[in-house]
């Protein structure tokens, strides 16, 4: 039986691309380029579609938020369709010093906006949630709480809060492997969810 091919010029070009605009960083903490991050956000994606366009967004997801590419230049490149899901990735910008409140308030309204958007966006998010999670759970193994001090925020209850609400953010994608693997990842690191409970105790 022949093997079959698959056109992945889209996706040839978005790694080029990620590989050129992320050039010369490191992912935080880690000692390797910041490119694989993306290329491990790509393959989580894989698991959930083979659209093109989706996985080349995967691929792409942080160059407007981290670097200097902007969504003209993405939508000029690779189309209207990837340019809106990268710019639908990023964080978006609050103003005031970047502290600690700088990032809830950012962090909030990206959580928002995530949980209004369509099945695509939160697929393109999810593999880049997962895989930030799953660092973030491995890190978790070897430092304890002294892994937050790595982050913006040193508060545990911040990321626990960020990523429960992520969790119900993506809730849309409850039933696959990728949903399964992130929620579990966040109870193995968080410990168990707590129902929350109204003013009267109830």
């Amino acid at each position: 039986m022949a093997e079959r091919h698959i056109d992945t010029t889209l996706f040839d070009r978005a790694a080029t691309f990620a590989v050129g605009a992320h050039s010369g960083t490191e992912r935080r903490g880690k000692g390797f380029p910041y490119v694989i991050h993306c290329m491990e956000a790509a393959a989580i994606v894989s698991t959930l579609t083979n659209d093109p366009e989706l996985l080349a967004a995967a691929m792409l997801h942080d160059v407007i938020e981290d670097t200097d590419v902007t969504e003209k230049e993405l939508r000029r490149e690779f189309g209207p369709r990837v340019a809106s899901l990268v710019s639908a990735e990023s964080d978006p910008a609050v103003a005031g010093p970047r502290d600690v409140g700088n990032w809830r308030a950012r962090k909030k309204i990206a959580m928002e906006r995530l949980a209004k958007a369509d099945r695509d966006t939160k697929t393109v998010a999810i593999g880049d949630k997962l895989s930030n999670m799953r660092a973030i759970a491995r890190d978790y193994e070897a430092l304890g709480d002294g892994l937050w001090e790595r982050f913006r925020s040193p508060d545990r209850a911040d990321h626990e809060w960020h990523y429960r609400t992520l969790a119900a953010a993506l809730s849309d994608l409850e039933g696959t492997d990728a949903y399964r693997e992130f929620t579990a990842l966040i109870e193995k690191t968080f410990g168990p969810s707590v129902p929350e409970t109204d003013p009267e105790g109830n």
